[in-house]
């Protein structure tokens, strides 16, 4: 038996009947180490560490049309082995016809059925399959709302074409993501990707960066340097923040793009380039054409094809799967984290100015803070320095309220866990009776004025029972911060009335 049939790391879904300790012993003497997952949201967190997946059907394969949907559109070539009661073999047909790699009864967990099974994934591993016919993202993309799912359609059409692409998007939403997308859905998927951020680098070491040197070019070039674009040969060139490139820079690339040559730096000698260019940008280049900060001729040289990459508060569909997967990837291997309903519409709700990189910070955040298996609201601390109001989406807004402009984020010392203010407590105005005494008549009261009386009675009652604001949030079922929004507005509000 060769070392991968003793290596396969296999999901164990069964929605009837758990993994018994005697099964899963036999199954690891067969070469299957299996991690049994309860829920599609737990299988969804684990698919990346997964070699096989196997799933125990009902009486259809409705079961497996979901999982391979599921696995597609997140982006996982996972064979999926299928159990089948002994009274409906009459679906052993059906799941092969939809793809299934093998089907086994349900109660078959002998070591030779399941060694059949690792040998046929084997060979599904070592099949050839060409290149073009590479339909779907690689495992570290998630491409899940339509809008995401419409743009690597797109990308695969423009990977197959080999022509310039320009990449526009804000900073931080996954445009060097898309670039890994062209390249591993193109003919040149086996050749080298190689990234350079324009922006990160000073002037002249982009230049060597980009073309290279012949020894002695320079003080200190003691041997030859082979530049980005030799480096990328039969590959994939990628330049990050192209806006910002240097103007003289521009007319060398332009040079290059059209010549398919490079010469490097102290160098007389042209090389023959066979690279795929693909630039990405944050920033509109028609206006630096307009403020003569970028070529024109270079432009349309570099934007052969465009892609724009949405952000992320205009693909909500792919908030969720993709904190699945910072949490499967930052978190212990040991530690089985999930998010409450309140979270998950938090983090739906919020407009994410900073896209992904700002999600996987509160993801990161909010690892350091919940000290058990379940992330809430009060684990979400966010970046949004800018008033809420402004960066919320309009779809989402009626999810969350819209704080004062300010920065949101605080410490646990400073808010979360900070005693309640004296003034809610000894001020006799702040009081549950005065809120009583002051509520609108019931006959004269409309509806909204009923539930803000009932709301502000909650909020106090919670105040006075409790040490801590956090205390009285998770007493409520809001969040701190919701909690702070509505302190403020109620104090608000107080001052109003005293001051007529």
């Amino acid at each position: 038996m060769s070392h991968s049939l003793i290596a396969q790391q296999a999901l164990w879904l069964d929605p009837f009947q758990p993994l018994a300790d005697a099964v899963q012993a036999q199954l690891a003497a067969g070469g299957l180490t299996v991690h049994p997952v309860s829920t599609l949201e737990e299988l969804q967190a684990k698919l990346a560490s997964a070699d096989l997946l196997v799933v125990r059907l009902g009486d259809t394969i409705d079961l497996l049309q979901e999982l391979q949907a599921l696995t597609v559109t997140l982006g996982f070539e996972l064979p999926i082995v299928c159990r089948v009661d002994r009274r409906h073999l009459e679906l052993v047909v059906a799941a092969m016809r939809q793809g299934a790699l093998h089907v086994l009864p349900a109660d078959d967990c002998s070591v030779e059925a399941w060694q059949t099974v690792l040998a046929l994934r084997e060979a599904s591993q070592s099949t050839v399959r060409p290149v073009h016919k590479v339909t779907r993202p690689p495992r570290s993309v998630v491409y899940v709302d339509p809008a995401s799912q419409h743009l690597f359609a797109l990308a695969q059409r423009v990977a197959m074409a080999n022509v310039t692409a320009l990449i526009e998007g804000p900073t931080g939403a996954g445009k060097e993501v898309l670039a890994r997308v062209l390249h591993e859905s193109s003919a040149r998927a086996r050749g080298p990707f190689v990234a350079l951020n324009c922006a990160a680098l000073p002037e002249h070491l982009i230049e060597d960066m980009l073309f290279g040197h012949e020894k002695g070019a320079f003080t200190g070039a003691h041997k030859e340097h082979h530049g980005m674009f030799e480096q990328a040969q039969g590959g994939t060139l990628f330049l990050d923040e192209i806006g910002e490139m240097p103007i003289h820079l521009q007319a060398k690339l332009l040079r290059i793009l059209q010549e398919r040559q490079v010469v490097r730096l102290g160098g007389d000698r042209p090389i023959d380039l066979d690279v795929r260019l693909v630039v990405a940008t944050n920033k509109d280049l028609r206006v630096a054409i307009a403020a003569r900060e970028f070529r024109e001729d270079l432009y349309f040289r570099i934007s052969t094809f465009k892609l724009r990459v949405p952000p992320l508060r205009e693909r909500p569909g792919d908030i969720l799967p993709l904190v699945a997967r910072l949490l499967a990837r930052h978190a212990n291997n040991n530690r089985g984290l999930s998010i409450n309903t309140q979270a998950q519409a938090c983090l739906q709700a919020y407009a994410w100015p900073g896209n992904v990189r700002e999600l996987e910070n509160v993801v990161l955040r909010a690892l350091v803070l919940c000290t058990d298996d379940v992330i809430t609201p009060a684990h979400l601390m966010f970046d949004d320095a800018l008033p809420y109001s402004s960066q919320v989406h309009p779809v989402a807004s009626s999810l969350m309220p819209v704080v004062p402009a300010g920065p949101v984020m605080q410490s646990a010392e400073v808010f979360y866990a900070a005693p309640v203010p004296e003034f809610l407590k000894t001020d006799a105005s702040w009081s549950a009776e005065a809120m009583l005494a002051t509520a609108p008549a019931a006959d004269g009261a409309s509806l909204q004025d009923a539930v803000k009386s009932n709301e502000q009675q909650l909020i106090m009652a919670a105040i006075q029972s409790t040490f801590s604001r956090m205390e009285a949030a998770r007493k409520l079922g809001i969040s701190p911060r919701t909690l702070r929004y509505k302190l403020a507005k109620l104090k608000g509000q107080a001052l109003m009335s005293t001051v007529d």
